[in-house]
């Protein structure tokens, strides 16, 4: 008969099995759930909220938090596609009443001058080897043609992904907020930890999530000002939609809210500002760059409790470490080692000296 401790072992392993396994099914959906975790956390308070003055209707609550969710996603995206198609519509229909009224030369005379010169030398070299454009248009669209089928290939591979990693989110977003009681329930009960543990974890991972997209959020915003700022003092045009496009590039550390400020100014230094540039990169990098590394540690550091140089270091390494979500994970991995180490010392650490100390052996 098989003995209790060989019984253990032999179920630990099939455990650590179908720990792999479930891991292996679940990875193909791993950014979207973490997504979808961070979210429900985040807005569970304004889940129950809503659910009480909806009169208890949980899956219309739930059903309206991820159409807020889904029009927050689509509305700036949507917004900025039909300001980039109304200007390039203006575009196209400048160019083609300037070619219809002043010819070749008349566009190339609205250019600013730092682009007319190499322009119009191109122009001219392109008039020398008129000859022979047909085989040289022929030779490019060959030696190019697989580039830009991989390219675009890659474009609508991205696109698929970034679609169905959305709405994974959405529904396991959705789900979560139905029922994350009863899932955190299921946790408490099941995890081999005392009565309590589990809900503290969650509790303190719910706190960093909360602490991380509000500061983020917040910072976002006060890059975008600062860079508002600096737009009209250099006359950039249209300053607000760039200051939007500021604030929402600002969201995702691997870019930046400062690669609009570059932006801005290479614009200004091409219509002929290199001092309005200069300003305006310079202004990029003291100014609206340095916010990201000071106002988000300080504002993070108020819903956790940790010291604001390690929230300053966890934000730097998560994002090293795993990426845009490693903004996230980062700050969650340092709340989760403080967290483990708190309830340790708390629940199994040493006792007081007075407790600890020997008993008065019998005289």
């Amino acid at each position: 008969m098989t003995s209790d401790l060989v019984a253990r072992r032999v179920f630990t392993g099939l455990i650590i099995l179908s720990i792999f396994l479930l891991g292996v099914v679940v990875w193909p959906f791993a950014n979207g759930f973490f997504l979808a975790a961070v979210l429900a956390g985040a807005l569970y308070g304004a889940h129950k909220r809503l659910t009480r003055l909806l009169r208890g209707r949980n899956n219309l609550s739930a059903g309206l938090l991820c159409f807020g969710v889904i029009i927050a996603l689509l509305l700036p995206l949507t917004g900025f596609t039909a300001f980039l198609v109304s200007e390039a519509a203006d575009g196209v229909r400048f160019v083609s009443e300037t070619l219809k009224t002043e010819g070749m030369d008349g566009l190339v005379n609205q250019l600013p001058g730092a682009v007319r010169k190499p322009v119009q030398g191109f122009l001219d070299r392109f008039a020398i080897e008129e000859l022979n454009l047909d085989d040289k248009l022929q030779q490019q669209v060959s030696s190019t043609g697989g580039t830009a089928a991989r390219a675009v290939t890659g474009v609508v591979a991205a696109t698929g992904s970034f679609a169905f990693q959305t709405t994974m989110m959405l529904i396991a977003f959705f789900f979560l907020l139905v029922d994350g009681k009863r899932l955190v329930d299921w946790l408490e009960s099941v995890v081999p930890l005392k009565h309590g543990q589990t809900t503290e974890l969650l509790l303190e991972f719910r706190h960093v999530t909360i602490a991380v997209l509000v500061s983020s959020a917040v910072t976002a915003g006060v890059q975008a000002i600062a860079a508002l700022v600096g737009y009209l003092i250099t006359q950039v045009p249209v300053p607000f939609f760039f200051a939007a496009v500021t604030f929402f590039l600002a969201l995702i550390p691997a870019i930046g809210a400062a690669v609009v400020c570059f932006v801005a100014a290479l614009l200004l230094l091409i219509t002929g500002h290199p001092w309005a540039a200069l300003f305006l990169a310079i202004w990029g990098v003291v100014v609206v760059g340095l916010v990201d590394n000071i106002v988000k540690p300080l504002l993070a550091k108020r819903g956790m409790d940790m010291h604001g140089a390690i929230v300053f270091f966890s934000l730097l390494g998560g994002l090293a470490a795993f990426g845009t979500v490693g903004l996230l994970l980062g700050p969650l991995i340092v709340a989760f080692f403080l967290a483990v180490v708190r309830i340790y010392e708390r629940d199994y650490g040493r006792a007081s000296p007075k407790a600890a100390a020997p008993p008065t052996p019998p005289v």
